[in-house]
C-alpha cells in the first residue's frame, strides 16, 4: 500500500458514509432509483422519520443524494442518487463482500474455540 498514513483520506470518506443507515439508503437507491420518502422509509423498518431526514439530508449536502421538490399539493419530494454517488458503489460492494468475509471468519473462530473446549 504506497499510502502515506498522514495523508489518507479514509477518515473523510468514512465521515460521510458513516451512520447506521447511510449505506442501507444508499444501496436501496441504487438499486430501486429514484424513490419518495414514504418508499424509503418502508424499505428501511426502524428508523424514524426524524433519522431519515437527517440522514438524506447529509448525503444531499454531500452531492451524493438529489433531493427534488415537486410544486403541487400536497408536496411531492423524490430522492435518487446522484452520478457523482454512484461511484460509491464499488466501495459499498467491497464493503458488504467484507462483512461478509469478516462475518464467516467470526463464525469460523467459535467454532474452532468451541471444538477445543471439548
Amino acid at each position: 500500500m504506497n499510502i502515506e498514513p498522514e495523508l489518507c483520506k479514509v477518515e473523510d470518506a468514512l465521515g460521510i458514509l458513516i451512520g447506521k443507515w447511510k449505506p442501507i439508503i444508499l444501496l436501496q437507491l441504487l438499486k430501486h432509483g429514484t424513490q419518495r420518502f414514504g418508499e424509503l422509509s418502508r424499505h428501511l423498518p426502524g428508523i424514524t422519520q426524524r433519522m431519515l431526514t437527517k440522514q438524506l439530508r447529509e448525503l444531499e449536502e454531500e452531492d451524493i443524494i438529489r433531493r427534488v421538490v415537486y410544486p403541487q399539493v400536497p408536496p411531492k419530494v423524490e430522492y435518487s442518487i446522484t452520478e457523482y454517488g454512484k461511484s460509491l458503489e464499488p466501495i459499498l460492494n467491497a464493503m458488504h463482500e467484507w462483512g461478509t468475509m469478516h462475518t464467516l471468519h467470526k463464525q469460523e473462530k467459535l467454532r474452532n474455540s468451541a471444538d477445543s473446549q471439548e
